[in-house]
């Protein structure tokens, strides 16, 4: 890799992928090979791009015709199997959206193949860059066990996130595709093994298959004692009131996210709302004699609050950097494994309507 760049192909041109294929044009060290997709949205990206790159329908083809030195893969999650594995084969490094699969099992075959190939593989956990939700995770170290961990995720979608997201059901359920993200996030703040899970869905739609939910709320208890739940809902149905809930608590208190602006009527099925935090308001419990607090509440104002497509730089930014210094990502691979594992079995908590044992 040295003094040449990296060759990148973007499959998926979407709302991801399009915000991936910014970050590697503006990248010095990432040159783009190809832009595919299906449908026009390769055309409508590349326009944005002076019509630079070559542009592929089919992802085989786009292989063997570019010679990627690595893919970036954002497309709808039950393609993201095969199409991994076709890199790997094809000898490409993989940056790969979330989830990792649809099963268990894929998932795991997926990171065997990048070890078996010697390929890095970087999964896109976009809250993992994010400099407020790091400190937000720090500060719930500070409560002492257990904690009980709180966030949801509703989106009242319509137009083409309602388009997106019946697509995305074709696949799997909101608290999967979507809960990965905060599972990770409470994995994180306990550090404990999950033990139990279970779950509930409800269909509020006759738009998306029959099999599926589209609104679900999900509970984790873990082996330290802590607690969590996950609630998420897409559609046109999907109150905006129940949009933004972040916050854990412990012994010794709580910190919660407040987001005034991402949180405001009309914010819900906007990405750039989904990951900002703006304030995180610190609350101690510790009472005197008379049961009053010691402590007034901190607010920490975040100043670095980097926007939807600055995390996606920075993402690009650390898979440029496992590239070129080779870092071993075996540990974030299996925790995206880990937090893949906890939501597949919450949705075998709806669909079964049973307690799910880990």
């Amino acid at each position: 890799m040295e003094n040449k760049k990296i060759r990148v192909l973007v499959v998926g041109c979407g709302n991801m992928g399009a915000s991936h294929a910014k970050a590697y044009h503006a990248i010095d060290d990432f040159e783009i090979c190809g832009l595919v997709a299906r449908g026009n949205s390769k055309d409508q990206l590349n326009a944005q791009f002076d019509n630079k790159y070559p542009v592929f329908s089919d992802y085989a083809e786009a292989l063997a015709s570019s010679k990627p030195d690595a893919v970036c893969i954002s497309t709808y999650p039950d393609t993201h199997f095969r199409y991994a594995l076709m890199a790997f084969e094809a000898g490409a490094h993989v940056f790969l959206e979330k989830p990792l699969a649809t099963t268990v099992e894929e998932a795991a075959e997926i990171i065997e193949q990048a070890r078996k190939s010697a390929k890095k593989l970087v999964v896109g956990y976009i809250l993992r860059y994010h400099p407020s939700w790091i400190t937000f995770i720090e500060q719930s170290h500070q409560l002492g066990k257990p904690l009980v961990m709180r966030m949801n995720l509703n989106q009242q979608s319509q137009g083409y996130m309602w388009d997106v997201h019946r697509n995305l059901m074709k696949s799997l359920s909101p608290i999967v595709d979507c809960g990965v993200h905060y599972i990770d996030v409470m994995c994180q703040m306990t550090q404990a093994n999950p033990i139990q899970v279970s779950a509930i869905g409800a269909r509020l739609s006759a738009d998306i298959p029959a099999w599926n939910y589209n609104y679900g709320q999900l509970q984790i208890k873990f082996d330290d004692g802590s607690v969590g739940w996950y609630e998420a809902g897409w559609g046109p149905m999907i109150s905006e009131t129940a949009f933004f809930v972040k916050d854990v608590i412990g012994p010794k208190g709580s910190v919660s996210i407040v987001a005034n602006q991402a949180s405001s009527a009309g914010q819900s099925d906007a990405i750039s709302s989904h990951s900002k935090a703006e304030n995180l308001r610190v609350h101690l419990a510790e009472v005197d004699a008379e049961n009053k607090f010691v402590h007034t509440d901190e607010w920490i104002n975040l100043c670095d609050e980097p926007d939807h497509q600055e995390l996606c730089n920075r993402e690009q930014l650390f898979f440029k950097k496992a590239i070129l210094s080779d870092l071993n990502l075996d540990q974030q691979n299996l925790q995206a494994l880990n937090s893949l594992r906890i939501a597949l079995a919450c949705d075998e908590s709806v669909k079964t309507n049973k307690i799910i044992t880990l």
